[in-house]
C-alpha cells in the first residue's frame, strides 16, 4: 500500500501527528502538498462535488480507493494497518480514547494563541491570548500531563508506554504534544517536567527510536515555526 498524506506544507501541525505513525513504521508515503503542485491538489480533492467523503480540513489520507480525515480517525485506521495499535476490540478503542484526550488538549493548545477567532492574527488578540495562555499554563496542562502520567503508571506490562507492552501510535502522539508543549512554553514545561517523569521518560524513549530518530534528524521533519499549532511567543509563557 503506498498512502498519501494530504496536509498543508509549510507546518507540522495535526499532520505531523500521521507523520509520525507512518515513518515508524517504515510505510510508503508521499506527502503530497509538499510536492510540486500537491497543495492544489490538496484544495481540488476537498472541494471537489464528487468526493464521496469529502473532507472539512487536512490532514486527510488517501489509502487505495479509502479517502479518510480527522486526524484521530486517519490514526484509529492506520493503527491497525501499520501494527500500531491493539489487536483487540477494547485495547484499539482505548487507543483512540487516548488519541481524542491528546487532540483536545492540542485543540487548547491552539486557542492559547487564538482565543477569538483563528481567521484573526495574534496580534489583534494579544491581550485574549495572554490571559488563556495562562489559565492554561496553571489549570490545562498539569491536568493532561497528570493524566497521561497515571495512565502510564497504571500500564502493568512495565514497557513504558500507554497502553500494552508495544508501541503504538498514542505513545507517538504524546511524543508530539510534549515537544510541541516544549517548544511553545519552554519555562512553563521545564517548571513541571519533575512532576511527570514517566511523560518525559515517554518522550525520549520515542524520540530513540531508530526510525523516528532517523525521521527527526532529515529535512522530512520541518521544524516548529509561528504558523503552525505550537507557537512561541515569550509573553504567553512564564513559571505558573
Amino acid at each position: 500500500m503506498r498512502y498519501e498524506l494530504y496536509y498543508w506544507s509549510g507546518i507540522q501541525g495535526r499532520g505531523e501527528f500521521v507523520r509520525l505513525a507512518l515513518e515508524e513504521a517504515g510505510a510508503d508515503y508521499a506527502d503530497v502538498a509538499r510536492q510540486p503542485g500537491g497543495e492544489a491538489e490538496m484544495m481540488r480533492l476537498m472541494q471537489s462535488d464528487a468526493a464521496v467523503h469529502p473532507s472539512f480540513a487536512p490532514p486527510f489520507l488517501k489509502a487505495g480507493d479509502l479517502v479518510i480525515g480527522q486526524t484521530a480517525n486517519i490514526l484509529l485506521y492506520l493503527g491497525e494497518q501499520l501494527g500500531l495499535a491493539p489487536r483487540d476490540e477494547a485495547g484499539r478503542l482505548w487507543a483512540h480514547q487516548l488519541q481524542l484526550t491528546i487532540a483536545d488538549c492540542v485543540d487548547e493548545t491552539h486557542d492559547t494563541h487564538h482565543p477569538i477567532a483563528s481567521s484573526l492574527y495574534y496580534e489583534d488578540q494579544r491581550a485574549e491570548a495572554r490571559a488563556r495562555s495562562a489559565d492554561f499554563r496553571r489549570t490545562r496542562m498539569p491536568k493532561y500531563l497528570g493524566y497521561f502520567e497515571k495512565v502510564l503508571a497504571r500500564n502493568a506490562s512495565g514497557s513504558g508506554h500507554l497502553l500494552g507492552a508495544d508501541l503504538s501510535y498514542p505513545d507517538l502522539s504524546l511524543f508530539q504534544l510534549v515537544a510541541g508543549l516544549r517548544y511553545a512554553f519552554p519555562v512553563r514545561m521545564a517548571a513541571l517536567a519533575s512532576q511527570y517523569p514517566r511523560v518525559a521518560a515517554l518522550h525520549d524513549q520515542v524520540a530513540a527510536r531508530p526510525r523516528i530518530d532517523a525521521y527527526l534528524a532529515s529535512d522530512r521533519r520541518l521544524r516548529f515555526n509561528e504558523h503552525g499549532i505550537f507557537r512561541h511567543y515569550p509573553e504567553l509563557d512564564g513559571t505558573d
